[in-house]
């Protein structure tokens, strides 16, 4: 099951991925039924979660239902529990938008036209599609942005992160969240390195171009924003981390003033 997963997602474009995944996870999932994990965002119970992973998978990953990832409930858990996105129904822009999470957020949004865009490179499940590096909306136009691990795969990401804290209104906050090794004191990155085995080698992932640091929070704060580093796992129980499957990935928060 590893092996098929990786050479899933090493060798099949993420639009067709995007598209598959949708019903050949969830019969997958069949094999998986049990008690032992609960998935937050669609409730679905496993004996334990899919493997997954580009170079070295991990166990107890993803969800067969929905296609959560550890990060995803992680942020859901977040999101619901500690922000009031789905009871004031503020102008959202999610870029990158998660399926398991774009699910959830889509239907909870209808009532409210125009208050919830997704947006992608090139996704077809997203409403708009763009360079994050070069936004075609206006100054201060969103109340929040989320646009998680988008940021390691662009070539710029410091004129990025000046985009989203462009569009984003004052008062307006987001979470912006990338794949963070606390090791690294300073974010690695080399514009030299171009094949994608030698970055997967290096970065983790083909597309990848860089590894964040323990400075990640200060590259955003770089962009303008105030920028919160939360370690959400660790204030959740130990059976709640257990059942979700959580990671010890922070949340980083951003808001603009």
């Amino acid at each position: 099951m590893k092996r098929l997963i990786r050479w899933a997602l090493n060798h099949i474009p993420r639009p067709v991925l995007q598209r598959l995944a949708g019903w050949a996870v969830p019969i997958l999932g069949l094999f998986y039924r049990g008690r032992g994990v609960e998935c937050p965002l669609c409730g679905s119970h496993y004996r334990r979660f899919l493997p997954y992973g580009y170079v070295h998978s991990r166990a107890n990953a993803l969800c067969p239902h929905c296609l959560s990832l550890e990060r995803h409930r992680l942020l859901w858990l977040y999101l619901t529990r500690e922000t009031d996105l789905l009871q004031s129904h503020p102008r959202t822009l999610h870029i990158a938008p998660e399926v398991c999470i774009l699910r959830h957020l889509k239907p909870h949004f209808a009532a409210y036209p125009g208050r919830y865009v997704t947006a992608d490179l090139e996704s077809p499940l997203a409403d708009l599609h763009f360079d994050v590096q070069q936004i075609p909306l206006a100054d201060n136009s969103v109340d929040v942005i989320l646009c998680n691990h988008l940021l390691e795969h662009v070539a710029d990401d410091r004129r990025a992160l000046r985009e989203l804290h462009r569009i984003l209104k004052p008062g307006g906050w987001g979470i912006v969240l990338s794949p963070v090794e606390p090791d690294y004191e300073q974010t690695f990155e080399d514009d030299t390195i171009t094949d994608p085995d030698e970055r997967t080698r290096i970065f983790g992932q083909y597309d990848h171009r860089r590894i964040y640091g323990a400075d990640y929070a200060d590259r955003l704060r770089g962009a303008g924003f105030d920028a919160a580093d939360i370690d959400y796992a660790a204030s959740l129980t130990e059976e709640e981390r257990r059942r979700y499957a959580l990671p010890t990935d922070h949340i980083y928060v951003v808001y603009k003033h």
